[in-house]
């Protein structure tokens, strides 16, 4: 089956089709002068399940995202910080890269910035005016969008329609309203290069467009971002990249929708933002993870203070299986001698299941539809466990079970927090030693001591459930 992908330029479904052997992969990244915030996970978290869904489906990926580490906002705030732009922005930039790394987040193959590349920055507006897209005024250069005839075809708007519905800067050097600056007069105590036209530095969108072309060619497949990015930035990326090259820019343009919070949107400006870093010190990363991919990616997602613990309950009880299958043993499991009806219809259950997520992640990587069919699985493996009782643990379907969840929600989604990973000391083989000595206790009517073993183990996170198959024990999460 085909991969179908909603593209924001066509306003429909088209089907994922590549000229080259490796999908080309540009994702607008941040604007790094204060801390990374749950709106910066989203457009993260989403591309990385979209890259690792196509290396699944056995796609080769490159994926660029730009830091833009010279901007107005930048500049203000390191002016108020007493700091060099530069610094400031490299710090925040470490502060991204690692907060991502905190949420599972696989770093993009290079991850460019705009004060590296001046030089082609400067060679593409070059090449804008001398093909009549652009003009140089006092130190400035603009863009002119009357020369491009289908700039407003990304925001599906006419110039028309712009202009009256946008607020513009009042600026006598610009030919038209609508016009964008590529190159900025130097202004005091500002960082500032050389170029034909003055000192001065890039405007903010001429950077993707440059950057794009450098490391993935004039055409690639995706381009991603947020959609408060569709106008100006993306739409004012087109007409630099095709008034350039002659050619198309991106094949499929993807736009993730907005976090808000009480349905006001998430910003810096509104300093509504909830940080990653205060995140985490409440809630696992992959329960984070769960909750950003519990929507559409083009869906507005809303959070509020109880909204991950009202998910919570359902993302335990997927970890809860999981977990449960590898305490079983179930990673390994060769081909059995002979399936019994029970074994060879939850194996059945497996494939149809593989099938199904796979279905709904080629309908533009709904995700959401996809967590609902890894939750039929979960019904039925508890099922099938509660049905078979003893001498579960090297069951063959069980071992299918567990391999599909471990590729779909733990590779692929990254939603699956396995126990032994956060025994904070204590092994597996500990743990099950001391669940054998309080059953031994338990028979000689010894419950005090059995208690207290139960007692100690909570006040480590470890609860102890006592099923009809014999004693379990599973981390608090």
């Amino acid at each position: 089956m085909p991969i179908n992908v909603y593209n924001t330029l066509t306003r429909r479904k088209e089907e994922l089709q590549s000229s080259r052997e490796t999908i080309g992969i540009y994702v607008c990244g941040v604007t790094p002068y204060s801390d990374t915030h749950l709106g910066h996970a989203r457009p993260s978290v989403v591309w990385d399940v979209i890259k690792k869904y196509l290396q699944y489906r056995g796609y080769k990926t490159y994926h660029v995202q730009n830091f833009t580490d010279i901007d107005d906002k930048i500049i203000n705030r390191a002016q108020e910080l007493g700091m060099d732009p530069l610094e400031l922005s490299a710090h925040y930039s470490r502060e991204y890269l690692e907060s991502m790394d905190a949420l599972g987040v696989a770093r993009a193959d290079i991850y460019p910035k705009v004060s590296e590349h001046i030089p082609d920055i400067i060679a593409m507006i070059a090449q804008l005016i001398e093909r009549g897209h652009a003009y140089a005024v006092n130190g400035n250069v603009f863009y002119s969008v009357l020369s491009f005839p289908e700039y407003g075809k990304l925001s599906n708007q006419k110039i028309e329609q712009l202009q009256a519905g946008t607020r513009f800067e009042v600026d006598p050097d610009k030919k038209h309203p609508l016009d964008f600056a590529l190159w900025k007069k130097a202004k005091p105590n500002e960082p500032a290069w050389d170029s034909p036209w003055g000192k001065g530095r890039p405007g903010w969108h001429i950077e993707c467009s440059v950057m794009s072309h450098k490391y993935l060619g004039p055409e690639f497949d995706f381009h991603g971002g947020g959609s408060d990015l569709i106008f100006p930035h993306h739409e004012n990326e087109i007409a630099q990249s095709e008034g350039a090259t002659g050619r198309p820019l991106a094949r499929y343009w993807l736009h993730n929708g907005m976090i808000n919070l009480k349905q006001e949107k998430m910003s810096k400006s509104l300093g509504n933002i909830i940080k990653i870093k205060d995140l985490l010190q409440k809630y696992p990363k992959e329960l984070i993870r769960f909750f950003i991919l519990s929507s559409h990616y083009r869906s507005e997602l809303e959070y509020h203070d109880l909204k991950l613990e009202e998910l919570r309950r359902g993302w335990q009880r997927l970890n809860e299986c999981v977990n449960t299958l590898a305490q079983m043993g179930s990673g390994a499991g060769g081909e059995p001698q002979a399936l019994d009806e029970a074994q060879a219809a939850l194996v059945e259950s497996v494939k149809e299941t593989e099938a199904r997520f796979t279905a709904a992640m080629d309908d533009d990587f709904n995700t959401a539809l996809a967590l609902g069919v890894l939750f039929d699985l979960v019904h039925q493996v508890n099922a099938y466990i509660a049905g078979r009782g003893q001498g579960v643990s090297s069951d063959y379907a069980l071992s299918q079970a567990y391999q599909l969840f471990s590729r779909l929600a733990g590779e692929v989604f990254g939603i699956i927090r396995l126990e032994e990973q956060k025994l904070a000391g204590l092994s597996e083989p500990l743990l099950e030693l001391l669940l054998e000595l309080r059953t031994e206790l338990r028979s000689q009517k010894q419950y005090q001591l059995a208690d207290r073993i139960r007692s100690r183990l909570t006040e480590l996170n470890v609860i102890i459930e006592d099923t009809p198959q014999g004693p379990r024990w599973k981390l608090l999460s």
